[in-house]
C-alpha cells in the first residue's frame, strides 16, 4: 500500500492508497468492492474518464495531470454514471463520496504518492 500526500498543503490525504498497476487492475478498478474505509482510496494510473456500472456505492474522482496536479474533482459520482475523458488527465484517485471535500482537495493542488 502507499500513502497519498497533498504537497500544495504539506498534508497527509490517504493512508492505504492502492495503485491499480496491472491492466486487469485498472479494467476491474472498484468492481466488486462493496465500499471504501475513509483512509482508502485506489489511483488508476494511465486514466482520464471512469464508469461507475455495477458499482455499489458512490466515489469521489480526482482527475490528475502528468505533474500529479488536480485537473478536476467529480464529487458523488453514484452507481451507474458516466465521467467523460478530462482533457489533460493523465490519472483519477477514487475515494469514498464526499472524501475529496472532507480532504480539502482542490484543483491545482500537487499531490504525491509515496511509501
Amino acid at each position: 500500500m502507499a500513502v497519498l500526500m497533498n504537497r500544495t498543503k504539506n498534508q497527509q490525504l490517504i493512508s492505504d492508497l492502492t495503485v491499480a498497476a496491472s491492466e486487469w487492475a485498472r479494467g476491474k478498478g472498484l468492481l466488486g468492492t462493496k465500499s471504501l474505509g475513509p483512509e482508502e482510496a485506489l489511483l488508476i494510473p494511465r486514466c482520464n474518464s471512469i464508469h461507475t456500472f455495477f458499482m455499489k456505492f458512490a466515489i469521489d474522482c480526482v482527475f490528475l495531470d502528468k505533474n500529479k496536479k488536480v485537473k478536476a474533482i467529480h464529487a458523488v459520482v453514484k452507481p451507474n454514471r458516466i465521467v467523460w475523458p478530462i482533457w489533460g488527465a493523465r490519472s483519477v484517485i477514487e475515494f469514498p463520496a464526499g472524501r475529496a471535500q472532507e480532504l480539502n482537495i482542490e484543483l491545482g493542488d500537487e499531490l504525491h504518492v509515496g511509501t
